[in-house]
């Protein structure tokens, strides 16, 4: 009898736990083309309707969309209302529909330099006193990778020689820290060391910047907007997003090719050191690099054409094409296959399952390489996508991310 109870009581337990996760999942936000479907799962008992109609039901519980009800042709915004079981209200969703636009596929190799709202705490290490022994100063600050150093003895931290400018000029006394971990801003202090050459050091190793290649993806000539990468900038210390204040987007010199094989993805090597400014960096992004276009003559816009963001359920499996440069100003399109699309995916860049099929870049690169993140897909007279991964055991294979994506992470508000 016993154990029936605990089974009992667990049984409800992880039934509330399944519908918390369930209700936690679904997005507080939501961007939608015009003529989309608006399509969420939901599970038994969850019903969600249009606020303000009660009579209007946006979502049957435990099915996707599939009715005219919820094609939405008119730009504005919305809003949803969850409820359990039709009586207890848990949830609103705010529903932006925007309308569909036209943008220009590049394939540019471009440069991004970005730079920090503080500094980056990428590691740690021990320091070698001015009486020869060891010390670890961040020890019990909590402290950690990753965080970001902001603030120190209530003087703004910006970039790493503001931080070394306070360091030694504390002569060894405990300096008060302000980082921010998960948006949560933590004070603590830490007691600087001196060393063997009488310098002060806190024993992290701290940065202010990033910078890489890539492929510009297109611009959006109604807004100046532009998406690059599709992908964000990871910091190789953290393997997290980096987290940026500012940043730009400039010019990129290919100076070699490596090409890819099994288990050895290939690179495209740049250099940005003498690139000229393209663009302002305002996001960094899982889903891609965005800002605002500041100087249109570096674009390379000759040659070109708009093409309208397809919607996904436009996508179909077979050949499309990518457009990416491969040698130094000169921009080629090169056949691909989509092999699968996942329609439902809202989650990450892996949209799209590619193939390289076009012989002749398969002669250049082996495949898809690092750098060709980014490069453009049209499939059917229409801007479908962009490449964003490889896979190592198949260089000639990848991943692509939906066009409407970016888009709509380009328009979301940070």
């Amino acid at each position: 009898m016993k154990k029936t109870k605990q089974f009992f009581i667990i049984s409800i337990l992880l039934i509330i736990y399944i519908y918390i996760c369930n209700i936690t999942l679904l997005p507080n936000n939501i961007i939608i083309f015009e003529g989309e479907e608006l399509n969420l799962r939901t599970i038994a008992g969850i019903n969600i309707k249009r606020a303000n109609n009660s009579n209007v039901e946006i979502i049957q519980a435990s099915t996707s969309v599939d009715d005219t009800e919820n094609v939405y042709k008119t730009a504005g915004t919305f809003e949803l209302n969850l409820d359990l079981f039709g009586t207890i209200p848990v949830k609103e969703i705010n529903v932006n529909v925007i309308p569909k636009t036209k943008v220009v596929p590049l394939g540019n190799l471009i440069g991004v330099k970005m730079y920090t709202s503080g500094v980056l705490v990428v590691g740690m290490s021990e320091i070698e006193g001015d009486d020869n022994q060891k010390y670890k100063p961040y020890l019990n600050s909590g402290i950690e990778e990753g965080d970001m150093i902001v603030e120190m003895n209530n003087k703004k931290i910006e970039n790493t020689d503001e931080l070394v400018d306070v360091v030694n000029k504390s002569n060894g006394k405990e300096i008060q820290i302000k980082y921010v971990r998960d948006d949560e801003t933590i004070t603590t202090s830490i007691a600087p060391v001196k060393n063997e050459t009488n310098e002060y050091k806190l024993g992290l190793w701290v940065r202010d910047a990033a910078a890489g290649v890539g492929t510009l993806t297109f611009y959006e000539p109604s807004t100046g907007a532009f998406a690059a990468l599709g992908h964000g900038i990871v910091d190789i210390d953290t393997g997290g997003i980096f987290d940026i204040a500012n940043g730009e987007l400039v010019t990129s010199n290919l100076i070699a090719i490596q090409k890819g094989e099994k288990n050895n993805p290939g690179e495209i090597k740049g250099s940005i050191d003498s690139g000229v400014t393209i663009g302002e960096i305002e996001k960094n992004t899982n889903f891609g690099v965005f800002g605002l276009v500041s100087n249109r003559g570096n674009l390379d816009l000759k040659n070109t054409k708009e093409y309208e963001v397809a919607l996904r359920s436009e996508i179909k499996t077979g050949e499309a094409e990518i457009i990416c440069e491969l040698e130094e100003g000169k921009k080629e399109n090169y056949k691909i296959e989509i092999q699968k699309v996942y329609t439902s995916n809202n989650y990450d860049n892996k949209s799209m399952l590619i193939k390289i099929t076009d012989e002749k870049l398969l002669e250049k690169t082996g495949g898809i390489i690092q750098g060709m993140s980014g490069s453009p897909i049209i499939q059917n007279g229409k801007f479908i996508g962009a490449i964003t991964n490889v896979l190592v055991s198949d260089p000639t294979t990848g991943y692509a991310i939906f066009g409407d994506l970016m888009i709509k992470q380009m328009r979301a508000v940070q």
